[in-house]
């Protein structure tokens, strides 16, 4: 006989936990199921410890340029890398335990670890406890990606979790991927002191964003000393001695590089391969992404996914955002919709990339009249006196509207000044909501008015 409940949850996850304990305050009688580390991606082997990582490194980086600020330091600068990994740990032991605790002393909640798979529309089992539940809400997240390339069986390597768990920097640590997390990470490790090479078979870094982001991204991480390889064709892994060779081209002799440490940093993929899905009967696409309507709904009535296995945002913030549309339409009579969501993300290298919205590219792709304006970073009083003048901001909007249809700030703060030109994005106001604001000086987010006041027709 399987064990009723109101609800069930498989995944604790950044919606999970939220979701568990606000169907428990509602009076449902609810499970929450998680089988290995509670608070999912972003708190084990995301957001958390490579935030962590990159603030130390950071403080590497800012110890070194202390001469430029006046300040002077006798003793070169030393990285105990035992000592990074050791901080990153307790603040991740402590953002988990913290989860762990919240859904313990939740109402209405069973905490039960394990693995769940369906074994029908709404029941599952875990292990073999059987329960059902006639709300299922699915919250597994994704991993890392294992990409299909020669030697792959044979040599190791390290993916985004794996590269946490070192106590020692890599002499040469080649980087197999230059997008988001590939580049977080060749950032990262080249200012606790490696030798970083970052091999990407496209033509450019981060091919989703437009060329003159792409550009600049290339042009910080250059200047840090970090060595890009593009058009990589033909990666290969093999053993070169007690190094790792990696081929990074494909023609007579290919070229290849040696390296002490690999990342692999191609992707990733949903957990939904062992959860039994054509059990229950939900629907998945190609690649393993659980389908879902406007509401998160998937093809089973009942039964909801969440976050990164549903393919509409591999983030925190999306995961999150879906927690909050589904509990509205449940709970709080809303007609809330994912299409309503302002795409929106970070590139935390160091100045961060925040954006919003759409390109350049898929402005001139849309066919809209488009108003757009660029600036550098050197125009940012607050960047200078700071000594960070990488990068620039941009902003497309409608001729017509003027609603902000699209912006990236590539530069010091970017990752926060982001949000005030998503903020008045989200509620479709004109950009004059920003331009007739006051305010604060010294800051960034004080030349958005002025960035905004170079708008011109889209070439």
């Amino acid at each position: 006989m399987a064990e009723r409940f109101d609800a069930i949850v498989i995944g604790a996850g950044q919606a999970g936990p939220a979701l568990a304990v606000r169907c428990g305050k509602e009076g449902l009688r609810t499970a929450l199921v998680e089988r290995h580390r509670f608070g999912g991606t972003c708190v084990n082997n995301g957001c958390v410890p490579t935030k962590t990582l990159i603030a130390s490194a950071r403080a590497a980086h800012v110890a070194r340029r202390a001469a430029d600020y006046g300040i002077a330091i006798d003793a070169p600068i030393r990285i105990d890398m035992a000592r990074v990994k050791a901080r990153k740990d307790a603040v991740v032991r402590h953002s988990r335990e913290g989860v762990r605790r919240w859904l313990d002393g939740a109402r209405n909640v069973s905490v039960i670890e394990g693995h769940a798979a369906f074994s029908g529309p709404h029941q599952i089992r875990v292990g073999e406890r059987p329960l059902e539940a006639p709300r299922i809400f699915i919250n597994v997240g994704g991993r890392a990606a294992v990409p299909q390339m020669p030697g792959i069986e044979s040599v190791p390597y390290l993916n985004n979790e794996r590269i946490m768990h070192l106590e020692r920097v890599p002499e040469h640590l080649i980087v197999v991927g230059g997008s988001y997390i590939g580049l977080e990470f060749a950032q990262m490790y080249r200012r606790f002191g490696a030798r970083v090479t970052i091999v990407e078979m496209g033509p450019r870094l981060i091919a989703r964003e437009d060329e003159d982001v792409s550009a600049g991204i290339h042009e910080i991480l250059t200047g840090e000393g970090v060595d890009i390889r593009l058009g990589a064709t033909c990666v290969a892994l093999q053993h070169s001695g007690g190094q790792v060779a990696v081929s990074v081209a494909c023609g007579d002799g290919p070229p290849a590089l040696e390296g002490s440490h690999v990342l692999l940093a191609t992707g990733r993929v949903p957990n939904t391969h062992d959860l039994g899905l054509e059990a229950a009967g939900v629907r998945t696409d190609a690649r393993g992404y659980i389908a879902v309507d406007d509401s998160l709904a998937t093809s089973v009535q009942g039964v909801y996914a969440l976050g990164d296995c549903n393919g509409h945002g591999a983030f925190t913030h999306t995961s999150w955002n879906d927690y909050e549309i589904v509990a509205a339409n449940l709970f709080d009579g809303g007609r809330r919709r994912l299409s309503d969501r302002v795409t929106a993300y970070a590139l935390f290298i160091d100045p961060p990339l925040g954006r919003i919205g759409l390109t350049d590219a898929q402005l001139r792709a849309s066919g809209r009249k488009a108003l757009v304006a660029r600036m550098p970073m050197t125009r940012v009083g607050r960047a200078r006196e700071m000594g960070e003048t990488a990068g620039f901001m941009k902003i497309g909007v409608d001729a017509d509207t003027r609603e902000i249809l699209g912006a990236a700030i590539l530069g010091v703060h970017g990752d926060e000044v982001i949000q005030a030109i998503l903020e008045v994005m989200y509620a479709r106001r004109p950009y004059t909501v920003i331009t007739n604001g006051m305010h604060i000086h010294p800051t960034v987010a004080e030349l958005v008015p002025t960035l905004l006041e170079g708008l011109k027709p889209l070439d």
